[in-house]
């Protein structure tokens, strides 16, 4: 019977050569499934195998023995390493990549039983991904820090297959929304913070790995020590004035990269900081139900950024979101972006030609993150020289505006800067160094040579020519040699000797005399040939032997020194690659704007919120799809009380599109403060400083939470945050209790907003006791979606209009949903009874609501009467055989 496998790592005591260095790379990283590079195989031992074939669907095989029981392992090939890398990290496990860093053959010069030397390169995380394949190239892929220190607390963020950083300052409160913002893929934390449960709770709703790391880490003077180094300067003076907690949340990013990138240090940009003061809060509930980013499900089709997406780069796909996610406060700010849409809105032409161009934009950033790593190739150095050649024809399409009218507006004109070559000399340079030294066929890796063009490097160009024709070039020494000596002779080869010059014994005599013999040596002689060699036929042989390594070490030489260069400039490859994204950003907008017929908002800091013939985005999309039009819609509200309600009751039938109205406005406002234009007539928006929206059911299950405990724990967060500058919408509060707790609730919210809060609301509700707040309160109005009945049939007008719902037609929405007949008709008995029941409810006793249960048109399916009916044949019948037909109905009805 087989000895059971470990379940653990044991030491490295009595191991094998290979084994300790497996040893020594799992005690390092002892977290990480260690891939240990083993020839074309990358290999996992013990637990990290028994793991990683669950997880994989690989063989679980043995390889020897270890303390007298096998040693399990698993394997993947290298070439494929990428795909079993990323399903590692969905599922949630850490990967060492421990490499070969030198070849076998060098290994054996030092002795016949040295073992090839080995190490950690990089530990992958879900947050320090940056190769294509392991990227979603139209999403960013953020590793976050949080820090809490002396009551203030910040979130700092690194694109790592970009270099871009930011460092927001926010309250603990504010952690929440600004990781639901960033939306990160991996988020550090330092284990102290576990305990407190605001911190705990905004990791929850984070939804990226969170990694616990040392609170030693997050400490601020080992921080900036590291942050220093990362960076490479003195001070961080440069930086500005960074709070504790941002130094905090800095260098636990900086400590991370150290350890997962082993040394190596990314090409990062300064830290770019910001404050609550700065971007529109958006709850992660909110963020949820406005679908901004992703549905409810979590797929992009579908949601808000989708439906108005016509970047054609990966780049200015990944800015698009990032606006939305994080819509601005400054009116000068957004009119800037609105300024740059409105350009291209009017300047079509100019437009098509500048998406067309951009259309072949390579992705700059990531591919110089990965040369500035260490993992790049030369088709990123192709990448670089391409976006760099696309962004000079870029600024050539604009190049004939001179009419001082038509100049761009300041951010399309920045970014012309940005990409303009003769304004950045190293640039330019750089950029002259990779199209004449760059061929035009790339290979991924540079060890795979052939990359280097012609002329570069004559000594490269000398060992190709030795590589690929050596028998020309031998051909040629030969001719040279025989026209020197006047000797009839040939160069051969063989295993042996190598190359040598061959002759017959007769006409090797002069060869073996003077002059001639200081030029020929002699080597062997046989019956009827002898063999000499000379010193440039010898220094050839060994040229010729060495000449493929001799080519593609010179290739990698060239590899290695272009990509210093390209890290030498990542400043300027950097902002060249956000100029190309803010360029498409705002073409692609004017383009949906045209698509659509969005116009331009007026953002000021008022209290306004005036929309007219406004729609909602991704519903209108869907329904044009159907061949159907949507119906727009107005709404004024005015946190002042002034120019319009504060507070808006919304009643209506359900279906008649109360959700649909609600998150449409909310949905308004964070387009036109990201720098969009907006679908509807006109807007005026006082920008909205936190956007609330409590809109469809949920429940937590796995915290204990009912569907009405998420309601009412997010409306507190609503009544306790929402400002006079906040827009909150909320629907049907107070649903999920019974009658009079709901109403009471609902009723003593829309007070609490009107009166303490005084944002600017619109509150949904099928409570229309509370209509009459629009005669108690100072600045509450109503309004209602419109439905009518014809002929039976209820017909969703999709209007609002001023003034409560006449009636709720709960019923009639329950017929079209499907509900059976008899229960839709009870339905309709019990509606009428209460209806005609002064005191209403309060009479509910008094219904025999079980009563219909024993008639038997309460039963569903049909009564012996319709059977009856439905098996007679008119048409086939007699006179008399009708009439006993019919008494026989009778009979049956009783």
């Amino acid at each position: 019977m087989n000895a059971p496998l470990p379940t653990s790592t044991p030491d490295a005591t009595g191991a094998s050569p290979v084994m300790a260095q497996f040893f020594d790379a799992k005690a390092r990283q002892p977290d990480a499934l260690v891939f240990f590079r083993m020839g074309d195989f990358y290999e996992l031992f013990f637990e990290d195998a028994q793991k990683a074939a669950a997880a994989l669907g690989i063989t679980l095989t043995a390889r020897g023995q270890h303390g007298g029981q096998p040693i399990p392992m698993a394997g993947v090939p290298a070439h494929a390493m990428e795909a079993y890398l990323a399903k590692l990290i969905r599922a949630g496990f850490k990967v060492a990549v421990c490499e070969q860093l030198e070849d076998p053959a060098e290994a054996k010069k030092r002795g016949s039983k040295s073992v090839v030397r080995r190490d950690v390169v990089r530990v992958v995380t879900p947050g320090t991904l940056t190769e294509d394949g392991l990227l979603d190239a139209r999403g960013a892929n953020r590793l976050a820090a949080v820090s809490v220190r002396a009551g203030g607390a910040a979130v700092a963020s690194v694109e790592l297959s970009t270099g871009e950083v930011e460092c927001l300052a926010v309250t603990v409160a504010g952690l929440a929304s600004a990781l639901a913002a960033l939306g990160p893929s991996e988020v550090l934390v330092p284990d102290r913070l576990f305990a407190d449960e605001a911190v705990s709770a905004a990791l929850k709703g984070a939804g990226g790995f969170v990694q616990p790391m040392p609170s030693a880490l997050a400490e601020p003077g080992a921080s900036e020590a590291r942050l220093k180094r990362l960076y490479g300067v003195e001070t961080l003076d440069g930086f500005g004035q960074l709070s504790g907690a941002e130094v905090s949340a800095l260098g636990l990013i900086a400590a991370h990269l150290e350890t997962t990138q082993a040394g190596k240090l990314p090409a990062l940009s300064a830290p770019r900081r910001a404050g609550e003061a700065d971007v529109m809060v958006i709850d992660p509930a909110t963020r949820t139900s406005l679908e901004i980013e992703r549905t409810t499900t979590g797929s992009r089709d579908g949601s808000l950024l989708a439906a108005i997406d016509r970047t054609v780069t990966a780049p200015g796909a990944r800015l698009l979101a990032s606006r939305l996610a994080r819509p601005l406060l400054d009116p000068a700010a957004i009119d800037a972006r609105l300024d740059a849409v409105a350009w291209f809105c009017e300047h079509r032409a100019q437009r098509q030609r500048l998406r067309e161009a951009l259309k072949g934009m390579p992705d700059m950033a990531r591919a110089l993150s990965r040369l500035a790593l260490g993992r790049g190739g030369p088709r990123d150095l192709g990448a670089v020289r391409d976006g760099l050649a696309i962004g000079e024809a870029v600024t050539e399409l604009f190049a004939s505006l001179r009419d001082p009218l038509v100049q761009p507006p300041e951010e399309v004109a920045q970014a012309l800067r940005a990409l303009t070559l003769p304004l950045h000399a190293e640039l330019a340079a750089f950029r002259a160094l990779l199209s004449e030294g760059l061929g035009d066929e790339l290979p991924a890796q540079a060890r795979d040579g052939g990359f280097v063009a012609e002329g570069i490097r004559p000594e490269l160009d000398q060992a190709r020519a030795l590589r690929d024709d050596s028998r020309r070039v031998v051909a040629a020494l030969e001719a040279r040699l025989a026209g020197e000596s006047g000797v009839a002779l040939k160069i051969r080869h063989n295993a042996v000797l190598g190359y040598f010059v061959e002759c017959t014994a007769k006409a090797a005599e002069p060869l073996m005399a003077p002059p001639l013999n200081a030029t020929f040596i002699h080597r062997q002689t046989l019956a009827n040939q002898v063999r000499f060699t000379t010193v440039e036929l010898a220094e050839l042989d060994a040229k010729i032997a060495q000449a493929a390594e001799r080519a593609l070490a010179i290739e990698i030489e060239t590899f290695e020194a272009w990509r210093e260069a390209a890290t030498g400039v990542a400043a300027p490859i950097q902002a060249a690659a956000q100029a190309a994204a803010v360029l498409d950003v705002a073409s692609a907008l004017a383009e949906w704007a045209d698509d659509v017929g969005a116009t331009r908002p007026v953002v000021d800091r008022s209290s306004a919120f005036e929309a007219e013939a406004a729609r909602h985005p991704v519903v209108e999309a869907a329904v044009r799809r159907a061949g159907e039009a949507f119906t727009p819609n107005d709404c004024r509200l005015d946190g002042a009380g002034v120019g319009a309600a504060r507070l808006s009751i919304v009643t209506g039938p359900n279906m008649a599109g109360k959700s649909t109205f609600l998150r449409q406005n909310a949905i308004l406002a964070v387009l036109a403060q990201a720098g969009c234009f907006v679908p509807a007539k006109r807007l005026r928006l006082g920008v909205v400083d936190r956007l609330f929206s409590r809109v469809g059911a949920g429940d937590d299950l796995a915290r204990g939470r009912s569907t009405f405990m998420m309601e009412m724990v997010e409306t507190a967060a609503i009544l306790s945050q929402a400002t006079p500058r906040s827009l909150v919408i909320l629907d049907e509060i107070g649903r999920g209790t019974a009658t009079y707790d709901g109403l009471a609730i609902a009723w003593a919210c829309a007070e609490a907003l009107h009166e303490t809060n005084r944002c600017r609301a619109l509150f949904a509700t099928h409570y229309h006791e509370l209509a009459v707040l629009e005669g108690r309160l100072a600045h509450v109005s109503n309004l209602s979606l419109k439905a009518k009945e014809w002929n039976g049939e209820l017909i969703f007008l999709h209007e609002a209009g001023p003034g409560p719902a006449d009636r709720s037609y709960g019923v009639q929405v329950a017929k079209l949903a499907g509900v059976p007949s008899p229960v839709v008709a009870r339905a309709k008995q019990v509606l009428e009874r209460l209806e005609k029941e002064a005191a209403g409810p309060a009479n509910l006793d008094d219904l025999p609501l079980f009563a219909a249960v024993a008639e038997p048109e309460a039963k569903y399916g049909p009564s012996k009467t319709e059977e009856a009916l439905a098996a007679l044949d008119p048409d086939g019948m007699s006179p008399r055989e009708a009439l006993d037909a019919l008494y026989r109905l009778k009979g049956l009805m009783g």
